[in-house]
């Protein structure tokens, strides 16, 4: 058997050969299936991982952390909603932001718009003061300000490395 045969190339111009209607494919049907198959196989397994969702779900909605020696700070992208359709609460350590995108049109023959419910949650450090976090929503940014404890501040000290 002669494998060049079996290669989709044109040998003259070196360009893909187009396949007509490929995608009804008895093979393609398949390994969309199968894409789905383990899609929902790994999504049971969805543990909560350091910043929250898991390895194999889609994370929404998306987020920046970042840290300084006073605050820490999380910035979150949803876009397409407003102030009233967003919760956010802080308990042991862990933010949680959830919400609901509802659906904009009624009756729509296909869509590929994300809408329903959604919660993400993010551990954060120990020295995260609860009393003395912030809140701000603004053209479908939320960010989201929490004050490190007095303590925690003044416990980082330089450590000298000698050779």
């Amino acid at each position: 058997m002669d494998f060049r045969n079996l290669i989709p190339w044109s040998r003259d111009r070196g360009t893909p050969v187009v396949r007509q209607g490929g995608d009804d494919h008895p093979v393609f049907a398949l390994h969309r299936e199968m894409n789905r198959l383990f899609d929902d196989f790994f999504r049971a397994f969805d543990v909560p991982a350091r910043f929250g969702g898991s390895t194999f779900s889609g994370n929404w909605p998306n987020i920046e952390l970042s840290e300084t020696d006073k605050e820490i700070r999380i910035v979150a992208e949803l876009p397409g909603l407003e102030q009233k359709d967003v919760d956010v609460s802080l308990d042991n350590d862990v933010l949680t932001i959830r919400g609901e995108k509802k659906s904009e049109s009624s009756g729509a023959f296909y869509s590929e718009r994300w809408q329903g419910a959604f919660q993400r949650s993010v551990q954060l450090s120990h020295d995260a003061d609860p009393e003395k976090a912030s809140a701000q929503f603004r053209n479908g940014v939320l960010t989201v300000t929490v004050a490190k404890r007095p303590d925690a501040q003044s416990r980082t000290r330089r450590i000298t490395v000698t050779g």
